[in-house]
């Protein structure tokens, strides 16, 4: 229940639900000194959430940066970067697969000894997809030996990310040093669900990060429908964070 609710939940902190909400509210009011107090507010709330500007700064501190480099046991990839590619049957990345990526490159570097997949299926409907099974057959097919994967393919959210993925460790080597890689945006939250279930000291990779470092003129005054997307990624791992410190 909990996890269908926050399926509901995503869809209600959509700011472009909220802009066409106001909308409605303007074209359908009687009230011409309401209806023009809706459209300046519809206004305002379409220039502050479609400005590249303002995400990306706020994107810029949110995010977490990187680590000091060591070497670690394992690193902990949190799914939530691929699908089925329905044409091949094959894995699909998408936006976020700079979390296997970067993995990869810290297995090549030596940085760390086994790369961990943890991921099952988000999808309300088919469960039978999991993640990490694809994700493991590309491993293989680029040449990682078996040796150097684990894999947890039951979690469907960051907190059974965990919970999983640390009981895997802990049978395997109790006392392995751990690195979670993740995006850069979904670090704070994952840090707090992570640190909550082990006593182990946990060091966190970002990938995937979100926002410009330099922005041009375009970025203060033209709308950007990708600036929306940020907001919504935003406003889902807020509420989140919210909600997981509440669970205390």
């Amino acid at each position: 229940m909990i996890f269908i609710l926050s399926k509901i939940l995503l869809f209600l902190i959509k700011p472009i639900l909220w802009v066409f909400v106001l909308l409605i509210f303007a074209i359908a009011s009687k009230n011409p000194k309401k209806r023009k107090r809706y459209l300046i507010v519809t206004l305002i709330f379409s220039f502050f959430f479609t400005n590249a500007f303002i995400v990306g700064k706020v994107m810029n501190d949110y995010q977490a940066g990187y680590p000091k480099p060591q070497k670690y046991d394992v690193g902990i990839v949190l799914g939530g970067f691929s699908g089925l590619n329905k044409r091949n049957n094959e894995i699909a990345f998408n936006w976020a697969g700079d979390r296997l990526f970067q993995a990869i490159a810290l297995y090549k570097k030596g940085q760390i000894k086994q790369i961990l997949l943890s991921g099952g299926s988000a999808n309300l409907i088919n469960q039978k997809i999991k993640e990490a099974d694809l994700a493991i057959q590309y491993l293989k097919l680029i040449g990682i030996p078996d040796s150097a994967i684990l894999i947890e393919n039951q979690s469907r959210n960051t907190i059974e990310n965990a919970r999983n993925s640390l009981a895997l460790i802990a049978k395997n080597n109790p006392e392995a040093k751990i690195l979670v890689i993740t995006s850069a945006w979904h670090i704070p939250r994952a840090k707090l669900i992570f640190d909550r279930q082990t006593k182990h000291k946990i060091e966190y990779f970002p990938a995937n990060f979100i926002g410009n470092t330099d922005f041009e003129f375009g970025d203060f005054i033209i709308p950007s429908a990708t600036a929306l997307v940020t907001w919504e990624l935003l406003f889902k791992e807020w509420t989140g964070l919210i909600v997981d410190r509440l669970r205390a």
